[in-house]
């Protein structure tokens, strides 16, 4: 098996002993599945109005990016609230 860089990194960062065990696993595990599903819900819904050309634009990019469009727009605003957008 081949692995890439980061892999490598990170087996050779267990290998050195370098990882702290977690005193309670399963309720960290717990919480961190929490955080997982509270940030993939999508229950609500909202409607906005964008130029032609903009559409037309995200619509491209989402091809490029192989998401549908109103997926990209979704995680470029979860990104904004975030703190985590960054422009490139």
């Amino acid at each position: 098996m081949k692995l890439d860089k980061e892999e490598k990194e990170i087996l050779e960062s267990f290998e050195n002993d370098e990882w702290i065990p977690i005193k309670d696993f399963e309720k960290e595990k717990a919480k961190y599945q929490q955080i997982a599903r509270n940030t993939s819900l999508k229950n609500r819904r909202i409607n906005i109005r964008l130029s032609e050309k903009d559409l037309s634009n995200l619509k491209a990019k989402s091809l490029e990016e192989g998401l549908p469009y109103q997926t990209l727009v979704a995680s470029i605003i979860h990104k904004y609230v975030s703190g985590k957008f960054r422009e490139v």
